[in-house]
């Protein structure tokens, strides 16, 4: 719905119904090429070319029949691999499969890609916050607690903990594994074990993780820390950059004015209006994220048996939509912070206009002491902002 959630364009083919068709495509593919180390099927045949968009409404109807599009893309790959002659493979297609082996890893692969695009625009708002504090790691500004004015700091110093929130998130995407889910009717690869024996079925797992770049995993049918925890770390990510929109909301409010976005939208009646279009959009998405991942945790929590009764169902949808909308924000953050504009010296006129009593605190402490204040009244900022300045550079060369 672009039109609903402006900027939703921007997540391209991240995480589609045509992606997701074709990541299940890809892992009837890779088990075709599996099975001939197994001995069960003597030689493979592709199926990446067999389906294409133009089959995708007669996959929807049937996924309403069956309940999950597998059963109906798996009767079409048979019906096509046999038409080209490939009757061998089109017997052997998903077997030792489940529908949700390959819903499953197919989730894996599309969120491994919307993931990567996270990440890569991620590294890009990385060198704009170290710019951001390296050029204003001296640019005076007052701090606000609860909206009321507090002590002195710097403006890089309040940008260096964006940085510190941006490399929390990254570090909880880099975390994540994708695993591959391989586990038969009900976990047991019974069937798979009953068509290529124990030792080839072992080598089979193997070589299905391989052969998709995926985790290796014990099957996790209705173990769903795999979905779970990329949730968690989108809505780690939104947190990040909600934080920063919030900020440069209420900074760049008229009446503060000390930051303003590098180009701001239109009004339909008011022509004098620019407003901060892409922090009110990056704010959508930090508030829309959390009920998502709740929704993944509560399907977790309603995991039952050897394959769930709607809990399952309800992840797949639900993790498109916050992964997608979690690209649209990542890009959007980027463009953010890439032009924002920073009012040096609005700032230091708004920490003088509040005298002295931004300096209250030091002075009182200063009393106790026993001492005259000392004029250090921003602390140990520097110390601060090198920290975080160490930590982006080292995740930078982490980075592959």
């Amino acid at each position: 719905m672009i039109l609903l959630w402006p900027g939703e364009h921007r997540a391209g083919d991240t995480f589609t119904e045509a992606a997701f068709l074709h990541a299940m495509v890809q892992i009837e593919d890779a088990w075709l090429t599996v099975l001939p180390t197994t001995g069960a099927l003597a030689s493979s045949a592709s199926v990446l070319d067999l389906v294409s968009d133009a089959d995708m409404i007669d996959l929807i109807d049937e996924s309403e029949v069956h309940g999950n599009p597998v059963i109906a893309l798996v009767a079409l790959l048979r019906q096509r691999l046999r038409a080209a002659g490939h009757d061998d493979a089109a017997t052997w297609l998903h077997r030792g499969l489940t529908s949700q082996d390959v819903i499953d890893t197919a989730l894996m692969v599309c969120a491994r890609q919307a993931v990567n695009r996270i990440r890569g625009e991620i590294t890009g708002q990385l060198d704009a916050l170290t710019d951001l504090v390296n050029t204003h790691r001296n640019t005076p500004m007052v701090a606000r607690t609860l909206t009321q004015p507090a002590v002195p700091t710097t403006f890089g110093a309040k940008a260096a903990t964006w940085l510190h929130g941006v490399l929390d998130a990254a570090e909880a995407l880099a975390a994540l594994r994708f695993p591959v889910q391989l586990g038969g009717a009900a976990g047991t690869l019974s069937g798979l074990v009953e068509l290529v024996g124990p030792a080839a079925a072992r080598r089979a797992r193997r070589r299905l993780a391989k052969a998709l770049t995926l985790s290796e995993s014990p099957p996790w049918h209705t173990q769903r820390t795999a979905v779970t925890r990329i949730g968690d770390a989108a809505v780690t990510v939104t947190d990040a950059w909600g934080r920063i929109a919030n900020d440069v909301l209420a900074l760049g409010r008229p009446e503060i004015g000390e930051l303003s976005e590098g180009t701001g939208g239109g009004s339909s009646t008011m022509p004098h209006k620019s407003n901060p279009t892409m922090s009110v959009l990056i704010r959508r998405a930090a508030l829309a994220g959390p009920p998502l991942a709740t929704t993944l945790h509560l399907s977790a929590a309603g995991q039952v048996d050897e394959r769930a009764d709607g809990a399952w169902h309800v992840e797949w949808d639900t993790l498109a939509v916050l992964l997608r909308r979690t690209v649209v924000s990542a890009a959007h953050t980027r463009k953010l912070l890439v032009g924002l504009q920073v009012h040096p010296d609005t700032m230091a006129r708004r920490l003088s206009q509040m005298s002295g009593d931004v300096h209250a605190e030091q002075r009182a402490l200063a009393a106790i002491a026993g001492h005259e204040p000392s004029g250090a009244f921003t602390g140990l900022i520097d110390d601060l902002i090198d920290e975080a300045l160490h930590r982006a550079h080292h995740h930078l060369q982490e980075m592959p």
